[in-house]
């Protein structure tokens, strides 16, 4: 049996969180997060780039909500598809157990740095034509996180 995505985050927290504070007390906050940004960001760009070639899947659509499922298992998300087709996949996130996690440890922003960052860096990875919009997130204190993935089709 495999460990889910939000086992997995709870069980990499355990190591991150004193390394990246370490890492603030000594670079400074601003230098220390873009640091920790830009190393899981190239981490997470290459997960998205083997997600999409594993995949094989030019519906945008289905490929999104596939991967969705699977950050979703164990009860970690709960969210309402607002828009799916060959070249979308919008939708909210209503309930996350990631920030309800890092809210309990009091470091809610180190669960932005640390998760919610790697939504971005991980579409990239889908390809060039691959656009994540998000305005706002449940971890930083939003009612709900609104997730717009879109293939960007040349036209205007």
């Amino acid at each position: 049996m495999s460990v889910s995505v939000i086992e997995q985050a709870k069980i990499q927290a355990q190591v991150l969180v004193p390394l990246v504070k370490a890492l603030q007390a000594e670079l400074g906050e601003a230098r220390a997060n873009a640091l920790v940004r830009k190393a899981l960001g190239d981490l997470y760009r290459g997960f998205g780039e083997e997600f999409w070639k594993a995949k094989n899947q030019s519906d945008l659509g289905k490929a999104v909500s596939s991967a969705f499922g699977t950050y979703a298992r164990d009860d970690a998300l709960a969210y309402d598809v607002i828009e799916q087709s060959h070249d979308a996949f919008a939708f909210d996130v209503k309930r996350c157990a990631y920030a309800e996690f890092y809210k309990a440890l009091g470091e809610p922003e180190l669960g932005f740095l640390l998760v919610c960052t790697a939504d971005f860096a991980t579409a990239e990875g889908f390809g060039p034509d691959v656009r994540l919009t998000r305005t706002q997130t449940i971890m930083q204190g939003a009612p709900h996180c609104d997730f717009r993935y879109r293939r960007d089709t040349g036209g205007t």
